[in-house]
């Protein structure tokens, strides 16, 4: 069902943060890339501040779409396995939307590679570090750009480790302290298992182990997505066939839920959800300040 609106008063987040798998034109159209491209533009048009990332996949072409480096913004080395990967960061603008989108890039993850899988329809073996590369890149460039989101949107699989490191490792960053996440879920996931030390490989900071209690091995899309709601304020089914077990979790996690919308006037539901998770995690704040 879908959550209700009506008992509360509006506080409206202002600010959104989309950090989202993909975006067409940069990509082939898909359900995602498609929610990627309108979502953003439409919720700018009704007032809010935007900023909206995506990986810098292979099979975009930078010089067709005007990808050109953010110097000021590259150059940090983000480690990974025991291993240094340098963070890239591109942008480029769709011109009428007057939209801007920063993209995540490393030679290693993204250059001359697609998106979940290669050539022959085989899923990357990496797929799982790219998630953590993709989230802390994205969390370390709005550090730098000083922006203060009110509600940070991850769409897909790739953005699934937003929100355990907004409540844990970058939680007192003056970025992200007042920061709610939403999380939307896809039809389209991945298919292949990630390695088995993902949830210790995860881990940065002070995080402690302890920290993904409940999520079982082996780590698949179910998993990953538990994981996303464990820490997130609110789930959006962004499309019809969502597996119901992961909107059970959220339901026996107590998250808010807007069960999907339809691809048409989805704007005004999502932007009703933005404001009671805002409203939610102030009345919160409010109950703990008295206590």
């Amino acid at each position: 069902m879908h959550y209700l609106y009506d008992n509360f008063i509006t506080m409206t987040a202002k600010k959104i943060l989309f950090i989202t798998q993909e975006i067409t034109p940069y990509v082939p159209e898909s359900t995602i890339s498609t929610f990627g491209r309108y979502l953003p533009q439409s919720v700018q048009e009704t007032g809010r501040e935007i900023r909206t990332f995506m990986p810098k996949w292979g099979n975009i072409n930078e010089r067709r779409n005007q990808l050109h480096e953010v110097i000021r913004l590259s150059g940090m080395n983000l480690i990974i396995d025991d291993t240094d990967h340098p963070l890239i960061i591109k942008v480029a603008s769709i011109q009428s939307a007057r939209m801007q989108v920063y993209f995540i890039d490393n030679d290693d993850y993204f250059q001359q590679r697609q998106m979940v899988a290669d050539e022959n329809g085989v899923e990357y073996p990496d797929n799982d570090e790219r998630t953590i590369f993709y989230a802390r890149g994205v969390l370390e460039t709005v550090k730098k750009l000083r922006w203060c989101p009110d509600i940070i949107h991850c769409h897909g699989w790739i953005s699934a480790l937003v929100p355990i490191y907004i409540k844990t490792a970058y939680c007192d960053e003056p970025s992200f302290r007042d920061s709610k996440v939403v999380f939307s879920t896809f039809e389209d996931t991945i298919k292949t298992n990630f390695r088995d030390d993902y949830l210790s490989q995860l881990l940065i900071k002070n995080m402690k182990p302890e920290l993904t209690e409940g999520i079982n091995l082996p780590i698949n899309n179910l998993e990953l997505c538990k994981l996303a709601i464990k820490y997130s304020d609110g789930l959006i089914e962004n499309s019809p066939n969502v597996d119901p077990a992961i909107i059970q979790a959220a339901q026996e996690a107590g998250v808010p839920v807007l069960n999907y919308p339809g691809n048409e006037n989805y704007v005004d539901a999502f932007n009703s959800f933005y404001d009671l998770v805002w409203s939610n995690g102030k009345e919160a704040e409010e109950e703990t300040d008295e206590d």
